[in-house]
Parts: C-alpha cells; structure tokens; sequence
C-alpha cells in the first residue's frame, strides 16, 4: 500500500457495535501484514481527557456552543499529533468517531450545522467513512439504560440518527445496518474496505 496511509472512520449511536467491528477490522487487516492505529475521539490527549471527566459530572455545564468548540479544540489537537502523522508513515487510521460525531451529536441539540462545519474545516476527510446504523430504540437495550430516562434519550437519539442518516444521502458516510448477525456486518465492513485498498493499488 503506498503512502500516504488510509484513514478510515466508524460512526454511530451509542450501542452500534462500533468498538467491536474495529478491533475485528485492526486484526484482519495486521493479519495482512498492515500497520494500523487504533483511535478514538474524544482523545485521549489532555482536551480529550478533560472531555470524558466533563461529561462525567452532574453539575454546571458549559453552553451547547462552547462543548463543540472544546471537541472541535480536541479534534484539532488529535488530527496534528496522532491522525497526520500516522498516515504521513503509511499507516491504516482507524478512528472510533470523528467530526461526523460532532455534526450529529451537537447538530441534534439545535446548534446549526453549516456552523459545526465550519469549526472543523481543518479536519481532513477520511477515505472511508462508516455509519453502523441502528435504531434508538435497539441502542438503549444494548448500553442498558435506566428506564426512565428512555423516553428523553430515545428522541435526542432519533435526531442523532437523522443527521447521520443525511449525511450517508450526502455521501460522507456509508450505511452498514449493524442490527444484524456480528458476522453479517463484519463481512460488509470487511468488503467495503476491501474495495477501497483495492482501489488505492490500482495503478
């Protein structure tokens, strides 16, 4: 595979099977000899760091606004010292969310979306983005969720899954439906990376 490397994102709500579905990818793909580096977003730099600890608590939040600056600040910091720098060495990324995320996740509370955009222009685009795709309802089962936040959290997960969805119409993601057998959606996981190596060989 010639450099530069290959940059590759998985997307989806919460309960998609995200975590899975890349750590069977990074095997099959060292199994071929590939050098690949696993990510994930938030990072776990010092911003990403602050991030997950953030989210954590119970008490005063930040406005809407200033969260998706602190992810895009994160974003940026990830992007500069661990994403360019692996594929400047030719290696396959792979990032358990991305700028994707924040579009979905922060676009669904009302904030506007050509604004997140714009906060992570910077953000190059990956050669292959993923959307494992689930309903928000199969979402809340799978993480365990206390039955009485299902209700809220169900609709706010609705409108995540909207954008998402507009994004695969969009064509920055591609829909894998990832409320099937494991095997089923490893295998078009597995063939849509295929094609894309494939395509970066072809002379």
């Amino acid at each position: 595979m010639a450099d530069p490397g290959v940059f590759i994102v998985f997307e989806g709500i919460d309960g998609s099977g995200k975590s899975t579905h890349i750590k069977l990818l990074a095997e099959e793909l060292r199994g071929r000899g590939l050098r690949v580096l696993e990510t994930s977003e938030p990072s776990r730099d010092r911003i990403g760091t602050f991030i997950r600890e953030y989210a954590e608590r119970n008490g005063d939040r930040f406005t809407l606004e200033t969260e998706t600056l602190l992810f895009a600040a994160d974003r940026y910091e990830h992007v500069k010292r661990v994403i360019n720098p692996a594929l400047e060495r030719g290696m396959v990324v792979i990032s358990d969310r991305y700028f994707y995320s924040s579009i979905a996740y922060q676009g669904a509370t009302g904030i506007d979306l050509n604004w997140i955009r714009e906060m992570n222009r910077f953000a190059p685009r990956p050669d292959l983005g993923v959307l494992l795709d689930i309903l928000p309802e199969d979402s809340l089962q799978r993480v365990n969720d206390r039955a009485k936040t299902v209700f809220e959290v169900s609709d706010y997960l609705r409108k995540v899954r909207e954008i998402y969805l507009c994004m695969v119409e969009r064509g920055e993601l591609v829909r894998v439906d990832a409320d099937r057998p494991r095997d089923e959606v490893r295998a078009d996981i597995q063939g849509l990376v295929d094609g894309l190596l494939e395509s970066r060989e072809a002379p």
